[in-house]
């Protein structure tokens, strides 16, 4: 049986190399950005990648295209909400619309997508709903205080529909990667430790969402569990820890 995947954020970065590895697996991808051009470049390298344009920051429209993949392809199996955005040069200083943009389309754009596939899910009784987040969810880091709130903001939402998905046999994950080289990380202008490809990415998100039943997907282990060590220190520790960054990005 042929299965299928709704993934946002498919563009470029994790999105786009997750769109391929699913493609490249025979899975159907409907795939969704703002790009509607990369997207037919999408579906030009692989026929089995469908293009479904769409800015997730509207909450209609973002119903209407859920229907339209249906319509098409009769049927989701799983989904991964990847659309994402940071700005560190403006959050180097507090700036609230800058905040207020990434909030609306990392987490409000997200809880769009999750709301068009609520009660199709629930209906089913089966699939897979993924929310991709960040380990910046895990603590608050120098210059990301907007991307830091709204990828924790993500978590949590995570874990809470976890258990109302549950009653409905449905399946909620997140995943939380560490550095990937994307257009989004290019914009840092700091040493960004065991950086990995979005190829790598998508393959550690591919055996997760398929071949494994944990609810976080995180990786690089060696990053992500030197990040987790962080999330348990006392503040006092990881504050004098993270200020020696704080002080290097200021530098620059």
């Amino acid at each position: 049986m042929i299965k299928k995947i709704w993934i946002t954020g498919a563009s470029s970065g994790i999105g786009e190399a997750l769109t391929k590895k699913f493609a490249e697996k025979k899975w159907q991808v409907a795939a969704s950005a703002r790009r509607e051009n990369l997207l037919q470049n999408l579906n030009k390298h692989n026929p089995n990648i469908h293009p479904f344009p769409l800015d997730v920051t509207d909450s209609n429209k973002t119903i209407q295209v859920f229907e339209n993949i249906i319509k098409k392809l009769e049927n989701i199996d799983i989904c991964v909400f990847c659309t994402g955005v940071h700005d560190p040069q403006s959050e180097k200083k507090l700036n609230v619309e800058s905040i207020r943009r990434i909030m609306e389309v990392n987490f409000f754009g997200t809880l769009n997508c999750i709301n068009a596939v609520n009660n199709y899910f629930k209906e089913k009784q089966s699939g897979h709903i993924s929310i991709v987040s960040s380990v910046a969810a895990y603590r608050g880091l120098p210059a990301a205080s907007g991307y830091c709130a709204s990828k924790s903001a993500l978590t949590s939402l995570a874990e809470s529909l976890y258990f109302d998905f549950k009653r409905y046999n449905v399946r909620v994950s997140v995943i939380s990667p560490g550095f990937i080289k994307t257009p989004m990380t290019d914009q840092n202008n700091f040493p960004m430790p065991m950086i990995k490809s979005p190829e790598f990415a998508a393959e550690q998100i591919f055996k997760g969402l398929t071949k494994k039943n944990s609810f976080e997907i995180h990786f690089p282990k060696s990053f992500t569990y030197f990040m987790k060590t962080l999330k348990i220190l006392p503040n006092w520790l990881y504050f004098k820890i993270a200020g020696n960054a704080h002080k290097k990005i200021f530098k620059r």
